[in-house]
């Protein structure tokens, strides 16, 4: 097996942040987290991870200052992994990833989720990049700006 070139150094900030979450167990963690999950054992329940490759991915998120690790909330000996500031940025491409999944990735009669505000229990209108003045950018409006 060839070892992964790491993108961390590169001028590209989508590459950079791949090198970063871009490995499937990783956004699996953070889905979990976003939905409550807190400790090892539920993330192993969860997931079906293997345990080995569950610990080094919840070190490499803590790492990244993603996820921070307390003391339990039940005041049990247990250990929790909570979310970041950093990592509530990511929530965003979160939502994306389940809509894009919810509208292309499952048949009509397949069963699959939808995420939904707590307070109207609808579920949340389609993410838009939007400019500044709130309308709607496709990405042919769009350029990339080297900034030295």
């Amino acid at each position: 097996m060839t070892e992964r070139m790491s993108l961390s150094q590169s001028s590209c900030p989508v590459a950079r942040s791949v090198d970063l979450i871009g490995d499937r167990w990783l956004l699996m963690i953070l889905r979990d987290a976003f939905d409550g999950i807190r400790r090892y054992s539920e993330f192993q329940r969860s997931l079906g991870v293997a345990r080995n490759i569950l610990a080094d991915r919840l070190k490499k998120l803590v790492e990244a200052g993603l996820l921070q690790v307390q003391p339990a909330s039940d005041g049990s000996a247990w250990q929790e992994y909570v979310l970041t500031e950093r990592a509530n940025d990511l929530f965003p491409l979160m939502v994306s990833l389940q809509q894009f999944g919810e509208q292309y990735l499952f048949s009509a009669d397949e069963t699959h989720s939808d995420l939904l505000e707590i307070t109207s229990g609808k579920p949340l209108a389609p993410l838009r990049v939007r400019n500044q003045q709130g309308d709607v950018i496709t990405p042919e409006k769009t350029r990339v700006q080297k900034i030295s």
